[in-house]
């Protein structure tokens, strides 16, 4: 690719950070998946974004399924080229005052190669949960130091309001409403919501708001902390929730986003209210909420294979 193309890509992701505000994780991936369409490219001798047809996204798809991708992957991959090219036709064309480069790009890209363009179908993975007893087992956490109650709070939280990992560690002082019981959340594409806070969380924080001073340092905000005094990080909340799995003898690997599908699941079969658990996740789509429809199916159907005269099975 020409250097000129090259730059393109260097704007599209400078404008996901600067615009859309996609978190870090979610830049490295389009980083790396528009890294492998370029050495496509240059592999199959293109030179300009407008040179790039169905075809030859198609073939870039075959291409990462035969270096072992997945289904997921390659949609995620194909996810990307559809959102770069979105890029290239909303800010390519030019005005009088835009540059020669930006001038030229105009003429060249004149339509989305990868929208026609599908990845094969994913088998639906169900997302593993804890039940009600695990996960009261895994928050009896014996009163200790200050990081046992930090510890306590914060997997408290995660349950009892379904906060994503990067949700969690953003949190400043100001977010909690313990009065009110709320916390204010920032979710992704910096999307706020407000979500409810349990009777058993804000107990929870409020010990763990008193022992906060001893650690924090003067003009830290963040409701978190490490033992630095500075805000608690995304890898340290996963190690102290696999370190607390451990002490409590769960037996099964535990990480910070089981607390959210279990909050989900858990919920869903207590109300049946969908569109509300939704809302509580921050879910843009509620095809991606209805996941947790088929969990709520799989219980049911256990208590009806369990329970129903004409269901059980002769022992």
């Amino acid at each position: 690719m020409t250097q000129d193309a090259l730059e393109w890509v260097a704007r599209f992701r400078r404008y996901l950070g600067a615009e859309r505000r996609l978190s870090v994780h979610t830049d490295r991936g389009y980083a790396r998946d528009l890294a492998a369409l370029v050495k496509f490219c240059d592999g199959a001798q293109l030179r300009d974004w407008s040179e790039l047809d169905s075809q030859h996204v198609r073939a870039f798809a075959a291409h990462s399924h035969a270096g072992g991708l997945g289904p997921r992957s390659i949609q995620r991959r194909l996810s990307a080229v559809r959102s770069f090219y979105a890029f290239l036709l909303r800010e390519a064309p030019g005005a009088a005052a835009a540059a020669p480069a930006r001038r030229r790009a105009s003429r060249r890209v004149t339509r989305n190669p990868a929208d026609d363009v599908r990845a094969p179908k994913a088998a639906r993975r169900l997302p593993r949960t804890l039940d009600a007893d695990q996960m009261a087992r895994l928050l009896q956490i014996p009163a200790g130091d200050v990081l046992a109650a930090r510890d306590r709070a914060l997997m408290e939280l995660l349950y009892s309001s379904g906060l994503r990992l990067a949700e969690l560690v953003g949190l400043e002082l100001a977010s909690v409403d313990l009065r009110d019981r709320v916390v204010h959340v920032l979710g992704k594409g910096r999307k706020a919501r407000i979500v409810p806070v349990g009777r058993v969380a804000v107990a929870a924080l409020r010990a763990w708001l008193k022992e906060r001073p001893g650690l924090a340092r003067p003009q830290e905000t963040a409701l978190f902390v490490a033992r630095n005094g500075r805000r608690l990080g995304a890898r340290a909340v996963q190690a102290r929730v696999a370190l607390w799995a451990r002490r409590q003898g769960l037996g099964v690997h535990v990480h910070p986003h089981l607390f959210r599908h279990s909050f989900a699941s858990h919920l869903l079969e207590s109300s049946g209210e969908l569109r509300g658990v939704q809302e509580l996740l921050g879910h843009a789509d509620i095809s991606t909420t209805q996941i947790y429809t088929h969990l709520d199916f799989q219980h049911l159907a256990r208590i009806y294979d369990a329970t129903h005269p004409r269901a059980r099975r002769k022992a």
